[in-house]
């Protein structure tokens, strides 16, 4: 019984701690941008430059409009760009519905018709991402004037055995990630590790098996590689349960819908750029390849000096391909 006692206010304690926290770094880190209302929740978008096209920067499935840094202010100096967080991600409101993939395209749909009314844009997704920005093309092609494809994870739209167990895996994980967050471990785990004491979160994620403490050196590892100003607010965000909840709900949606993502590996109407990170095998870029044969000035390239996130690692070769595709906009408005 007093093993129960002790357990039930170290919860409280916790779950005090997470209230304070979350209070403290809501002042301390206000979203960037603003925030509008789709459906019954809000979206935070984060727009910046001027000119057309528009181009539309889309995140990995546990990214953010953070996960473009590097990349947005340079396109900033040459056109309107916007980055967006999707529902329960980064300072965006939980999602008010279930997660499905149509909702998710029907999400940057309302970004863009918010930010860029009745113009044609170009939109760049990274991983997941670019699955979603490639159905967006597909449902409104008379809105998009170039598609960049950034790592794009087509291999997973055939869901064998093997992913759909990992998929379940990562979903159990973010469950128990927001409890944990919830009672403030995990918040407490993320100052120790940028604290400079990362053994504690280390060996404590190891509970939950090799695979998980392997993610967490990933994920940390390329989190680094954003600006130094930028870490203590990734570390806030990330202490949100919110945030766990809707990456088990888009691991979800992956899993369930791998089927009607399949038009992302067929041609489009739109110039096509994808770019592959120099680490995935052999296979995997002629797959890539694959994707721009059958696309009108369609584009393959491969940033050789990149892990997964091109973003942080190369930077330059998105920014290269976006700056393309709006000159070649801007010059067949100008011959029309």
């Amino acid at each position: 019984m007093a093993i129960v006692g002790a357990v039930v206010v170290l919860l409280v304690i916790g779950a005090l701690y997470q209230l304070v926290g979350s209070h403290r770094h809501r002042r301390r880190f206000p979203p960037p941008g603003f925030l509008f209302p789709v459906g019954g929740h809000r979206l935070h978008v984060l727009c910046r430059g001027g000119g057309s096209p528009m181009v539309l920067l889309e995140s990995a499935i546990a990214g953010s409009s953070l996960s473009w840094a590097f990349v947005q202010p340079e396109v900033a100096k040459f056109t309107k760009v916007c980055a967006y967080d999707r529902a329960g991600m980064g300072w965006s409101d939980a999602p008010s519905l279930p997660r499905t993939f149509d909702a998710i395209v029907d999400e940057l749909s309302a970004v863009a018709a918010r930010v860029a009314p009745r113009e044609r844009c170009v939109v760049v997704g990274h991983s997941f991402g670019s699955l979603v920005v490639r159905a967006f093309a597909d449902r409104h092609p008379e809105r998009v004037s170039g598609i960049v494809m950034v790592d794009p994870p087509v291999e997973w739209l055939t869901m064998t055995p093997g992913r759909s167990r990992m998929l379940r895996g990562g979903r159990h994980l973010s469950t128990a990630g927001a409890l944990l967050a919830h009672v403030g471990v995990v918040r407490a785990c993320l100052a120790l590790l940028t604290g400079g004491a990362p053994g504690a979160p280390r060996r404590f994620v190891r509970l939950f098996g090799p695979t998980a403490a392997r993610t967490l050196e990933r994920l940390v590892g390329e989190v680094r590689k954003l600006p130094p100003d930028l870490h203590p607010v990734v570390q806030s965000l990330w202490c949100q349960p919110k945030c766990f909840r809707a990456l088990a709900a888009h691991l979800l949606t992956f899993e369930r819908e791998a089927g009607s993502l399949a038009a992302a590996a067929t041609p489009c109407e739109q110039p096509l750029v994808v770019i592959s990170s120099g680490n995935q095998p052999g296979e995997q870029i002629a797959v890539h390849r694959a994707l721009v044969e059958g696309s009108p000035e369609g584009r393959h390239l491969i940033a050789a000096r990149s892990t997964h996130w091109v973003q942080f690692d190369e930077p330059q070769l998105i920014l290269a391909a976006v700056r393309e595709l709006v000159e070649r906009d801007r010059s067949r408005s100008r011959s029309s």
